[in-house]
């Protein structure tokens, strides 16, 4: 509770938070031009020599203060670096000739910008309330069991959320040039990707979450299957969502839906404190879910279909549910097999992943393998890179032959 130099501490954070939007304009430049790698190797270069250098200080003099002044530090150095960086690439932004905005543009950014604070405020909201309502309404117990839950969920997400970034600018190249119908088709390929990933990671979470605590921590830092369920059915809808947000946010449709994280954020307060109260634990999760459920699963495709394709929405809630259909039964199937694993946990857990994703595949190749989406992916991916393979190898034998 008494923390010396505390003010100190918080004033490092927000300098240091305040600091990574140096240039950033400049990053976001590289980034929309689909070279979002080179922003990648300054992010990850300095975020290694950081984690170096934090270690070493630490090492030899326990300071807390000065770790932070370290961060400080290697946020000013990337942001300058990769600012030269973009001077390097777009001479245009070395000109001392500045052309000021046309009044409509300005406007127009603008309100895209309000917009999208209001989308970070409701996002903040629901994101961030779980934990402050665990600790006041259940106990800081299922915070710290919680917290373990989060951390798998989060690395997952850490890992998509690359995916689907390194996807944007090339939507929003492809939304300039294309026309609805090509930008629709291209939807619809990303969707299907984005349900097969999350499908699958969702199985895996219902099949696998409380085992994989069980061998890193042991069966005291377990949730009931019910929380479990539903924090992965958070995932999965959450995660549902990135291929219509990576399209919305390169359609620039911010404002069609301003209100919806709003209202999102009430309807997620008001549950999850109600139902917290009467349910505990589970019902905050539920109080999330009901939120999402009642304004982003619908909302954000609806815009999208409306203002970017232009077409009606009622087939993408068929295709949704279908989905939701060929899960539930997956998952039983799955979970049928699994039962009959008794071995060690160890060897339990490999096996039952080794089960979940073989299984799943089989399952999804016999639901998928007519569709148009799958036989994109399948075209464009398992054939080039099976006659890269075959190519590789005949090479190989040549040389061998030589």
């Amino acid at each position: 509770p008494y923390i010396d130099e505390i003010n100190y501490i918080y004033i490092l954070f927000v300098l240091n938070t305040a600091i990574s939007y140096f240039f950033s304009y400049k990053r976001n430049l590289i980034i929309a031009d689909q070279n979002r790698y080179i922003a990648t190797i300054f992010r990850y270069s300095f975020y290694v020599l950081l984690n170096i250098c934090q270690i070493i200080y630490l090492i030899i003099s326990s300071d807390y203060i000065g770790f932070l002044v370290l961060q400080i530090l290697a946020t000013l150095l990337e942001n300058i670096c990769i600012s030269f960086k973009a001077d390097k690439m777009y001479s245009y932004l070395r000109d001392k000739e500045k052309i000021p905005l046309e009044k409509e543009t300005k406007n127009e950014i603008i309100k895209n910008t309000k917009a999208m604070m209001m989308h970070k405020i409701g996002g903040t909201v629901v994101s961030a309330t779980d934990n402050i309502l665990l600790s006041s309404i259940v106990g800081l117990q299922a915070v710290g069991l919680y917290s373990n839950y989060y951390m798998v969920t989060y690395a997952l997400n850490l890992f998509f959320t690359q995916l689907y970034n390194s996807l944007t600018p090339s939507i929003g190249n492809l939304c300039v040039t294309s026309d609805e119908k090509k930008k629709f088709e291209v939807f619809k390929n990303i969707d299907f990707l984005t349900f097969y990933i999350y499908s699958l990671s969702f199985i895996g979470l219902l099949l696998l979450y409380n085992l994989f605590i069980t061998v890193w921590i042991g069966v005291d830092y377990l949730f009931d299957f019910s929380i479990v369920f539903i924090i992965s059915l958070n995932f999965f809808l959450t995660g549902m969502r990135k291929s219509v947000l990576a399209f919305r946010e390169a359609q620039g449709l911010f404002y069609k839906d301003r209100w919806k994280s709003i209202i999102e954020a009430i309807i997620n307060l008001i549950a999850s404190i109600l139902l917290g109260i009467k349910f505990g634990t589970i019902g905050i999760f539920l109080g999330t879910l009901i939120s999402s459920i009642t304004t982003c699963v619908w909302v954000e495709p609806y815009i999208l279909y409306k203002y970017a394709f232009k077409v009606n929405i009622i087939e993408y809630f068929k295709t949704y549910l279908k989905r939701i259909i060929w899960i539930s039964v997956s998952f039983i199937i799955i979970k049928y097999i699994c039962n009959y694993v008794k071995m060690n946990l160890i060897l339990s857990f490999v096996i039952q992943g080794i089960i979940c994703v073989v299984i799943f595949n089989i399952l999804f190749i016999l639901m998928y393998r007519k569709t148009n989406e799958f036989k994109y992916f399948y075209d464009n991916f398992f054939v080039k890179i099976f006659k890269k393979i075959k190519i590789f190898k005949g090479k190989r034998n040549e040389k061998e032959t030589f």
